[in-house]
């Protein structure tokens, strides 16, 4: 029942973040007293991600570092770098309009990816291997990414930003994959599966908390509100983009091509969310909210994209082969 209840949710995935957030802004009164639980919801969503992880995945960064390093200069240097760029273009003097689009391109590659990966068949142990390595790494980045890039322009509590980090992503995370490690890949098994649907109703849960806590920014639907959503779903489009023609350019094999795209397109969007509510004033939080809305959308419409290019692409050296 249970695997059941979670293949339906992960085909409604594309659908559960953009109504948990127009269900968090239509109850915020009522909802947004609620929002003391969102780390501790979200560090559960972590550690039942993170069970598919364990020390041996790190091999990877060993064996295959420049897929690795590859991933980690998309995410850390391309897109933040995009979206500043694009956020000083579009909203010049908008300073918390521009931390919010830096902030939701430094967070950590989202572990929503590793589902999609799967579905599209992708190099698991690469993508298992950069999640786990930006997630650990997240608490240095993050803080020192936003203060790179948007300075004193705006306050930033960087120890509380680490700190925050640290709890609902590092310690989870590292707990789910020493647990794997311990029982050799049972609890993989016996225990992810009975947590999978819960952590999908988990992120709806995190999702409708942010919205509540934002709602004031997203009733009034402005031109401002829509400029926001326009480029930022631009740019949340553009790091898939980006990620596959960097693969198919570097000549990476299409489990590696895969895998690079959702990584590289993908973040850790609930996260961001938590940390912008939680240690920037509510307006920084607008466009991570709003980039709710589309992840799972590009996710699903990039991954069918991927999946016709290689389809088209193997008839067409089989019936040149003939």
């Amino acid at each position: 029942m249970q695997q059941k209840i979670n293949h339906l949710l992960e085909k409604l995935m594309p659908l559960i973040t953009p109504i948990s957030v127009v269900i968090g802004v239509i109850f915020s009164a009522f909802l947004k007293d609620f929002s003391y639980l969102i780390p501790w919801i979200f560090a559960f969503m972590t550690f039942a991600g993170s069970l598919s992880s364990n020390i041996k995945s790190l091999s990877e960064v060993i064996t295959r570092p420049f897929p690795i390093v590859v991933g980690m200069s998309i995410l850390h240097v391309i897109m933040p770098l995009w979206a500043w760029s694009v956020g000083h273009i579009a909203f010049q003097g908008d300073v918390y309009t521009i931390t919010g689009m830096i902030l939701a391109m430094v967070i950590p590659t989202g572990i929503t990816s590793f589902i999609w990966v799967s579905i599209y068949k992708g190099n698991i142990p690469m993508t298992l291997s950069l999640i786990l390595m930006d997630t650990i790494l997240s608490p240095l980045i993050v803080p020192f990414s936003i203060s790179l890039l948007v300075g004193a322009k705006i306050e930033m509590d960087s120890l509380s930003i680490m700190q925050g980090l640290v709890g609902m992503i590092v310690i989870p995370s590292l707990v789910g994959m020493v647990l794997n490690q311990i029982t050799k890949g049972r609890v993989t098994k016996t225990l992810s599966p009975r947590l999978a649907p819960f952590s999908k109703i988990g992120l709806g849960f995190v999702v409708m908390l942010n919205g509540a806590v934002v709602a004031p920014y997203l009733k009034n639907i402005d031109l401002k509100l829509i400029s926001i959503a326009l480029v930022v779903f631009l740019i949340a489009l553009s790091g898939y983009l980006f990620s596959f023609f960097i693969g198919k350019l570097l000549k990476f094999d299409r489990a590696t091509v895969t895998s690079l795209t959702f990584i590289g397109g993908m973040r850790n969007i609930s996260a961001g969310a938590v940390i912008a509510v939680s240690y920037f004033p509510a307006a920084v939080a607008v466009p991570v909210v709003v980039g709710m809305l589309f992840q799972q959308v590009l996710a699903s419409l990039n991954g069918h994209i991927i999946d016709r290019y290689y389809n088209k692409k193997s008839v067409q050296q089989q019936s040149t082969s003939l």
